[in-house]
């Protein structure tokens, strides 16, 4: 009886135990947060910027001066809620120069103040692509009565 006690004991601290510091999985600019702050409004210039955050994760499609970096960082939950993925940080900053190469504008968003995005609720139906399905799955039947009589 002693013996399941401790094994109970043992087992029960190596469930709880195990991991002591939270995993997390950083992707994009690592500290966005504090390194916005360095970059000035009207005086910080592209390459500034550039030694300081790096390349941007993406540019405008259009234009060439609005510069977007990104920092989203996951962690795991605790064995409570079976270790499942949360956000724990999703950070967006907007740059745009002006044509000289001067930052003339700067947006910071982080996961509390970014808007939600609604979508539309309809859907459009792709009339081409249900003959498609129907005529590959008619052709696929028809070749393996082909491969029978064979």
């Amino acid at each position: 009886m002693q013996k399941n006690i401790y094994l109970f004991i043992a087992i029960l601290y190596f469930i709880t135990a195990c991991q002591q510091r939270e995993v997390l999985s950083t992707h994009g600019i690592a500290y966005l947060e504090k390194k916005e702050k360095l970059i000035i409004l009207n005086k910080s210039n592209k390459n500034d910027t550039i030694n300081i955050l790096g390349q941007p994760s993406t540019k405008g499609m259009t234009n060439d001066n609005l510069w977007i970096y990104i920092e989203r960082t996951t962690g795991r939950s605790k064995l409570i809620k079976l270790g499942r993925t949360y956000l724990k940080k999703n950070n967006v900053l907007v740059l745009e120069f002006n044509n000289y190469g001067i930052l003339a504008r700067k947006e910071f968003y982080n996961k509390k103040n970014m808007r939600e995005i609604k979508f539309a609720k309809n859907v459009t139906e792709n009339e081409i692509r249900k003959q498609n399905f129907i005529y590959s799955f008619l052709s696929s039947i028809r070749e393996k009565m082909k491969n029978r009589r064979e």
